[in-house]
Parts: structure tokens; C-alpha cells; sequence
């Protein structure tokens, strides 16, 4: 039970310095993506327990403007609550301003379309990463494949009599360098689409929330700010 481990440690340190550079890589590779899918993993959860947990508020029939003095004096909102009050507060704004009830519904649109493209961006950030990791690696291991390949051929090119003990060694380096790819990249490719699919669902929630907002807004345009409720 315990051969196996040594005897791929030994070709792993026996390998030549380029197969050795790949595999040194692959596993830099596969590193970095384990750390992103276990981040990843905790901010898309948070982010969906926040929007379930401002819609249950948001629903709940209360005030609007005590709603987003509330958010307003937390601070550092996220996700759904970050639209909320970044379209709350431009409406009440050119409100104040006297401008036309279209205007108001369009600043507050803007202002809502402003603060869920920085969420995505939020959300997406480094799902590029897991991407790259999916299709690169195979290639970076199929590199460190064919060199350790080649080097075998060459190495028997002084060879008398080539057998399977000359020849295994080598090729069994060389295959090393494709298994560490794949288990750098099948995560990596993995966790990108289950995430970018969490992403999309919660990019199709936001839509649904700020157009819902929107018929509200425009309902309550001519009420005065602390009076607006669902």
C-alpha cells in the first residue's frame, strides 16, 4: 500500500528539470483553484442567504424609508440590499430635486443597475481563474507529457537494447505530468460552471427584484419618502 506513493514521489523527483518545473506548476495551478472554489463557495452562499433574508424584510409590508435608514446606518451592504439602497436613495434624491416621475423611475434605475453590476462583479470576481485553470492545464501537462516522452526516446537513442525497465521510468514520469493536469483542471472546470450558474441565478434574481421595486416606486412616485411602504 505504501510502494505506491514512494515510487511516484521518486519518479517525480527523478524526472527531468523541465517535467519537474510543469508538474511544480500544475500544482500552483490546482492550489490556487482549491482556494477559490472554497471562497467562492462561501461568498455565493452568503449572498444568497442575504437576498432570501432582504426579501423576507422587504415583503414583510413595513416602511420603505425606515427600511433604508436602517440598511443606510448598517453600512456595508451587499447583494440585494446594496440595490435597494443605492435605487432608494437616487429616487429620493431628484425627488427632492422636483424632476418628473419618468426621471425619477430612470435615475432609480440607473442607480439600482449600477449597484447590481458591481455585485456580479463582486460575485464573478476570479471565476476567470477557474476557467483558465480548466482549459490550460491539460495543454501544460500535455507539454510536460511529450518532453518527458522525447527525453526517453533520446536517452535510448545510446542504447544498445532498449527493454521495458529503460523504457517504463520514462514513460511513467511522463504520464505523471498528465495525471497531475487533469487533477488540476476537472475541479477547476467543474466548480466554474456549477458557480457561473449560481452567479446567473442570482443575476436573474436581482432583475426580478428590481423590477418589482420599479412598480413600486412608480406607485408611491408622488407620496412623500417616509410614508412609501410595499
Amino acid at each position: 500500500m505504501n510502494a505506491e506513493p514512494l515510487s511516484i514521489l521518486r519518479l517525480i523527483a527523478d524526472a527531468s528539470i523541465v517535467v519537474q518545473l510543469v508538474l511544480l506548476m500544475l500544482l500552483a495551478a490546482s492550489i490556487s483553484s482549491w482556494a477559490v472554489i472554497f471562497g467562492k463557495r462561501s461568498v455565493l452562499a452568503r449572498a444568497r442567504a442575504e437576498a432570501e433574508g432582504f426579501e423576507s424584510s422587504f415583503w414583510s409590508g413595513g416602511d420603505l424609508g425606515s427600511l433604508y435608514r436602517s440598511l443606510e446606518a448598517r453600512g456595508g451592504n451587499t447583494g440585494m440590499s446594496s440595490i435597494f439602497e443605492m435605487g432608494f436613495r437616487e429616487f429620493a434624491r431628484l425627488r427632492q430635486s422636483g424632476v418628473a416621475s419618468d426621471q425619477l423611475l430612470e435615475g432609480a434605475r440607473r442607480a439600482m443597475r449600477v449597484g447590481q453590476l458591481k455585485e456580479l462583479e463582486r460575485l464573478e470576481h476570479n471565476l476567470a481563474l477557474l476557467a483558465t485553470i480548466g482549459s490550460v492545464s491539460p495543454y501544460v501537462g500535455l507539454f510536460g507529457t511529450v518532453w518527458g516522452i522525447m527525453s526517453t526516446f533520446i536517452a535510448l537513442g545510446g542504447v544498445q537494447q532498449a527493454t521495458l525497465a529503460t523504457v517504463a521510468p520514462g514513460i511513467a514520469e511522463a504520464l505523471v505530468a498528465t495525471a497531475f493536469a487533469l487533477v488540476a483542471a476537472i475541479p477547476a472546470f467543474i466548480a466554474y460552471n456549477r458557480y457561473a450558474d449560481k452567479v446567473g441565478r442570482l443575476e436573474m434574481r436581482y432583475d426580478a427584484f428590481m423590477e418589482e421595486f420599479s412598480t413600486i416606486l412608480q406607485r408611491h412616485a408622488g407620496r412623500p419618502v417616509a410614508g412609501e411602504s410595499a
